[in-house]
């Protein structure tokens, strides 16, 4: 079974930074880190979960949402079975729970993998 652990999360004022790791172990030998695509995800109270970064195989394809855009970098280490968000310039509005997810597409069948979350506080 995979599993999908974030580390990093903590309380940091308005202009700071924070890099945020999410560790995937539990593969098969037919489908290893470097198949999956990865995500982070954000869920503050009361709001709906959003995906603020994507990183495709390999590294490429990389996409952002607009609202972090510019201050928040995803990267991935195919070696060590890590994904990455280094996040910069952090605003109060940024404080939420982050979430990793792993996707993976057997035979054209999404399965996907949610960590449990590591708590972001941007506060002065």
């Amino acid at each position: 079974q995979v599993q999908v652990v974030e580390s990093g999360g903590g309380v940091v004022q308005p202009g700071g930074s924070l890099r945020l790791s999410c560790a995937v172990s539990g593969f098969t030998s037919g489908s290893p880190f470097s198949n999956y695509v990865m995500s982070w995800h954000r869920q503050a109270p009361g709001k709906v979960r959003e995906r603020v970064a994507f990183i495709g195989r390999n590294g490429g394809n990389i996409l952002y949402s607009g609202s972090v855009k510019g201050r928040f970098t995803i990267s991935r280490d195919d070696d060590l079975n890590r994904v990455y968000l280094e996040m910069d310039s952090l605003k109060v509005e940024d404080t939420a729970t982050y979430y990793c997810k792993a996707e993976d597409f057997p035979d054209g069948v999404e399965i996907s993998f949610w960590g449990q979350g590591t708590q972001v506080t941007v506060s002065s």
